[in-house]
């Protein structure tokens, strides 16, 4: 069984809303709205994973050292196990477009996510994003995301 450490980045504008990209041509979850994220590589930074990724789905350039670290989540559902660490960005540069295994862009309220959406994402937005849970738990077999500080 493989560990994947993943940065997914919260892009919010002045009005509160998420930026979402509809996951195209992925291994995960094509189709689905998202936020821009993707696995860590060797020799990156968390902030730096989120930044890239950030670029690559959605052109919009944010720089690591300004995002701010909300929390992370792990999970271990359906023989995979990880750690997902959230961050959020309220400046950055240009204009939001689809690029790469992106379909398309749209701003969407926290509180008013498109159905189809990662089915894990509007618990994690609630627990980290609004909670202010610095961490969080997925395990097959317990019900729903579980914060534990």
């Amino acid at each position: 069984m493989s560990f994947q450490l993943v940065a997914w980045l919260a892009v919010q504008d002045g009005a509160g809303r998420l930026l979402l990209g509809r996951r195209d041509g992925s291994s995960y979850a094509h189709g689905l709205w998202g936020l821009p994220g993707g696995r860590v590589e060797r020799g990156e930074s968390l902030a730096q994973t989120a930044a890239r990724e950030t670029l690559e789905e959605v052109d919009l350039v944010v720089h690591p050292d300004d995002l701010t670290c909300l929390g992370a989540c792990r999970y271990d559902l359906d023989s995979t196990q990880g750690l997902d660490v959230f961050f959020l960005a309220r400046t950055w540069e240009g204009e939001a477009r689809p690029l790469d295994k992106t379909s398309e862009v749209a701003w969407f309220a926290p509180d008013r996510l498109p159905p189809d959406v990662l089915p894990w994402l509007p618990s994690v937005l609630d627990a980290h994003l609004h909670g202010a849970a610095r961490f969080t738990e997925l395990v097959d077999g317990r019900d729903g995301l579980r914060s534990l500080f």
